[in-house]
């Protein structure tokens, strides 16, 4: 009993961890990168906030522009945000809100020629955060619970025998043995 509720948290946390670490990598569309001065088009939700995300091979200066009738202003991130895919880092340079749904264009450019750039979601750190943890105690639970529950069942299973091993006890209730 006690090692298959260890697979089964052990399982637990891999999948947790294994799910924490697809959503972030997955936050960058990088099946669909644009070169530095390229303009390329995308489509957009009202309300949800996307980021933009460059890949370059030393820092750079960097510089977005969307439309008007998309978003009011591009704006840099309070916090850093690096995801390496491969032999690639993406890192988060800008982020908008839509205010309208449909498809607008983008362009984006930096210092660097070789700079390649990627639209993508913003991160959710808070859902990795809790993946995680959720992981950590997964795995935390399977190696407390387990061998407490080996303990248990082993001292359990002395005293049984101990008990059956012992001589007979004379009932308690009537006169006692001639």
């Amino acid at each position: 009993m006690a090692a298959l509720l260890g697979l089964v948290l052990v399982g637990a946390g891999i999948a947790f961890g294994v799910l924490a670490v697809k959503d972030t990598v997955h936050l960058v569309d990088t099946a669909r990168p644009f070169n530095s001065g390229e303009q390329r088009t995308f489509s957009f939700t009202q309300g949800r906030t996307r980021s933009i995300y460059v890949s370059q091979s030393a820092p750079g200066h960097v510089d977005c522009r969307v439309p008007r009738a998309l978003a009011d202003s591009v704006t840099q991130p309070s916090g850093t945000f690096r995801v390496t895919l491969g032999a690639r880092s993406w890192e988060r340079v800008f982020e908008f809100t839509p205010k309208t749904t449909g498809d607008y264009p983008v362009l984006c450019t930096s210092d660097l020629p070789s700079a390649d750039f990627a639209l993508g979601d913003k991160p959710q750190v808070r859902g990795m955060a809790v993946g995680m943890v959720s992981a950590v105690g997964c795995f935390l639970t399977a190696a407390l619970a387990v061998p407490a529950i080996c303990i248990v069942t082993a001292i359990r299973r002395g005293r049984h025998r101990r008990r059956l091993m012992a001589p007979p006890m004379p009932p308690t209730w009537g006169p006692p043995p001639l």
